[in-house]
């Protein structure tokens, strides 16, 4: 009797840790949606009856605190776009040869190890590095092309490490069933794996854009701040990103910089959301 009532103590007692455990990851998780919430919606509110068709296709003017936001949105998908392009196929690339070619030997373990410290890497000095040597050294000056190199750098890590992680996850029978049918190494890379690993490459690929799209620091030492719509990739530009901290850092207008916050905030939303359908489609197609 005393065994048993001492059993049922123990269940009791763990039942409790059991409960106060999710019950606190609960309450973190609510109080984090909830700031979230909070912030977005205040940032909304204050935002989106500040967006019109002059807004956004007008461009600004008396540094922004007249007109819209036309050349800066031009400027922001120019140099996230080529940092992206530059990004992507050296990352995916560089994944296929971590996962698929090569041993685990020192040399790779070292190259994973600084690429995992270069993901942690502050923004600030990524734009120094894309300062002193893009825009200085290279004399490519403040340009989209120096910035989209810079965010090429800083998605890198994210890339490789998303694309690395999705391949993981394919089978290894995957791998022999092609072999066996005659395949190549590289066929069976492009032709099986590759296509089972859609959704977690464009993960990846989204969370690149993400941080690419907000970030301010390193564009701000890169791109430059010219309003003006950029005609070549050597041509000055500026992004939302560093729009909005100009704006509010000089108190120009506090109804451009709500704006554009919102703004950002919609584009960023509007990816995730496009890339959640995206993945969840190629998953379903995948597994049909």
């Amino acid at each position: 009797m005393e065994r048993m009532m001492n059993g049922n103590k123990l269940k009791d007692l763990k039942t409790v840790r059991n409960i106060m455990f999710y019950g606190g990851i609960g309450l973190l998780a609510a109080i984090t949606l909830a700031a979230l919430i909070i912030i977005i919606g205040y940032i909304l509110a204050n935002g989106l009856s500040h967006i019109n068709l002059e807004f956004l296709t007008q461009e600004p003017r008396r540094m922004g605190k007249e007109g819209g936001i036309f050349s800066v949105v031009i400027g922001t998908l120019m140099v996230t776009g080529v940092g992206i392009l530059i990004a992507t196929p050296i990352g995916i690339a560089a994944a296929i040869y971590f996962t698929e070619y090569a041993s685990n030997g020192k040399g790779v373990i070292i190259i994973r190890f600084f690429t995992e410290i270069l993901a942690g890497i502050p923004s600030i000095i990524f734009g120094l590095f894309g300062f002193a040597f893009f825009v200085i050294f290279l004399g490519m000056g403040w340009s989209v092309i120096s910035g989209g190199l810079t965010l090429a750098l800083m998605v890198l890590p994210t890339l490789i490490r998303a694309t690395e992680e999705s391949l993981k996850t394919v089978p290894m029978a995957y791998r022999e069933g092609s072999l066996s049918l005659g395949a190549t190494k590289w066929q069976t890379i492009v032709k099986v794996i590759i296509p089972c690993c859609k959704p977690g490459i464009l993960t990846g690929l989204i969370l690149g854009i993400g941080r690419a799209i907000g970030e301010t620091a390193a564009v701000m030492l890169t791109v430059g701040g010219s309003l003006r719509i950029p005609t070549s990739l050597f041509d000055s530009t500026r992004t939302m990103s560093v729009h909005l901290y100009i704006l509010a850092a000089e108190g120009l207008s506090q109804e451009k910089t709500y704006a554009t916050a919102a703004l950002l905030i919609i584009i960023v939303l509007l990816i995730n959301t496009a890339a959640n359908l995206i993945s969840s489609r190629l998953g379903g197609n995948d597994e049909s």
